[in-house]
């Protein structure tokens, strides 16, 4: 046996051992096809805008054909709509009040079991590239002083190819750290060099079997920082906004909306290259491509920015799945909604590797691989504690929620929020909650929404019951909940 060969399994069979993993064959189904993974995520990407969803005015000439030959999953929905919280949960198939990761800038737990531990005892070559926001900082650091450090190797959760940064939004002044803690720097933009450096492992790896995740920044604000050429591509005074967004908002918006276009068809520009390579390889057909974002952004809808609200564009968000050998190379379009920790159980169960105790999303594969729509009537939507943005001094509050097929439904602590049919009105204009001509409706939302909280044991508790019981600080002091916050804001 060649020696590194030898010390690749001895330091396997150790994290196997140390981290009481189940035995390499416990995770694989025998006579199984082994299939690749390639995982490419964008940030901040709302569903809403892609050429395949309807957008006329957005130009992703490359994932449109992608979507062609794919599963187009109309109703993702991000669980928690803020970055480390989502990542957790993807890479965990747990929820937030399971893993810890609610908040940004908190460590995900080396104990957890995620993707790149699974897929490498099951026999896989794993890589990692791009933006990682799970190392986080320890109590009584900077707040933020973790995002320019590296990872430790104990703290990779079972990637081997390493080219990582743990956050940044400088797409242009990008470096990141090896597999030996050295740093390099990204040459020009860095989604381009970073495409480059997951064919490369694609390359390198094409006789076995690999699972490569590739992680974007953009199109996650600065929205004007894309390349010249695509933000040459976009006129701001011609584009048409969602009619949700404010007058008085409007100018600012379609200035915002092209930088965000740009960045989309930059990314779409890399996502062209990469899967040509795949198609290069001849390694397209075993090769389960995934397309998503982390959570989507406002852009001005309802006056605001960014993410963790509950409506659409915060928390639908692209998702794409291609794995021709089994799923064939006809795009078909899944209406029933899939959540956040859905993700990894369904890749796994496209991949043959049994799921794991620990997971607790629901593997949808089986309903994939039959042709049949997604067993699944709603999932959860929530967020535990608004923070930065979203401030409870700017209006940020807990909410629990569902999304359907066809509906949003919300309750924040002081009792029901939103409710929106999201077939009649799907810019969520009309507010039902508490409409008596839909109090039928409510109440039905109202048990399946108890019915998840009560799968998940969460007592929907305010802010601080959290960040104590994980023993977390808030980042920021006006992040902090107002000590009379309760009282002003109990049921009337």
């Amino acid at each position: 046996m060649p020696v590194l060969l030898f010390f690749h399994l001895v330091g396997l069979l150790w994290n196997i051992w140390n981290k009481e993993y189940p035995a390499i064959e416990d995770f694989t189904t025998p006579d199984y096809q082994t299939p690749n993974l390639v995982f490419i995520l964008a940030d901040q990407w709302r569903a809403q805008e892609m050429g395949y969803m309807g957008n006329t005015q957005i130009q992703t000439p490359n994932l449109d054909q992608l979507a062609s030959q794919s599963l187009i999953f109309e109703n993702s929905i991000a669980t928690l709509p803020v970055c480390a919280p989502w990542r957790a949960s993807f890479l965990t198939g747990q929820y937030p009040l399971t893993h810890g990761i609610f908040y940004n800038d908190k460590p995900l737990p080396n104990e957890a079991l995620t993707l790149g531990e699974i897929y490498q005892a099951a026999g896989y070559k794993t890589g990692y590239i791009g933006k990682w926001h799970l190392n986080g900082h320890q109590r009584g650091e900077d707040p933020f002083s973790g995002r320019d450090k590296p990872v430790p190797a104990d703290r990779r959760q079972g990637f081997e190819y390493w080219k990582v940064r743990e956050v940044t939004h400088n797409y242009n002044n990008s470096f990141y750290f090896d597999e030996n803690d050295q740093k390099q720097t990204w040459s020009g933009y860095d989604v381009f060099p970073q495409t480059d450096s997951a064919i490369s492992f694609i390359s390198k790896n094409k006789s076995k079997a690999f699972a490569l995740i590739l992680s974007y920044g953009p199109p996650h604000d600065p929205y004007f920082s894309a390349p010249k050429e695509f933000q040459e591509l976009y006129d701001a005074s011609k584009l048409e906004l969602r009619t949700n967004v404010p007058e008085e908002f409007q100018d600012s918006a379609r200035r915002v909306l092209a930088g965000y276009y740009a960045h989309a068809t930059a990314i779409d520009h890399a996502v062209g290259k990469l899967v040509r390579s795949l198609d290069s390889l001849g390694i397209s057909d075993q090769t389960i491509l995934v397309f998503t974002s982390e959570h989507g952004d406002m852009l001005m809808s309802k006056g605001v920015l960014k993410k963790q609200r509950p409506w659409d564009e915060s928390i639908k968000v692209p998702l794409l799945i291609r794995y021709p050998e089994k799923l064939g190379k006809s795009s078909r379009r899944l209406l029933n909604p899939i959540g956040t920790p859905d993700l990894l159980p369904t890749i796994l169960g496209l991949s043959g590797i049994k799921k794991p105790k620990t997971i607790e999303g629901q593997d949808f594969s089986m309903e994939i691989i039959a042709g049949t729509e997604l067993n699944s009537d709603a999932s959860l939507i929530m967020l535990p504690v608004p923070f930065h943005e979203w401030q409870f001094s700017n209006g940020g509050r807990e909410y629990r929620g569902i999304r359907t097929a066809r509906y949003t439904y919300v309750k924040d602590l002081r009792g029901p929020w939103l409710l929106y049919d999201n077939f009649s009105d799907p810019y969520q204009l009309k507010n039902l909650v508490n409409d008596p001509q839909f109090s039928a409706l409510q109440k039905e939302l109202e048990g399946v929404l108890q019915r998840k909280l009560k799968e998940r044991k969460d007592e929907f508790l305010p802010a601080d019951s959290y960040m104590k019981k994980w023993n977390y600080l808030y980042d920021r002091t006006d992040s902090i909940r107002p000590a009379d916050y309760l009282s002003r804001n109990r049921l009337p």
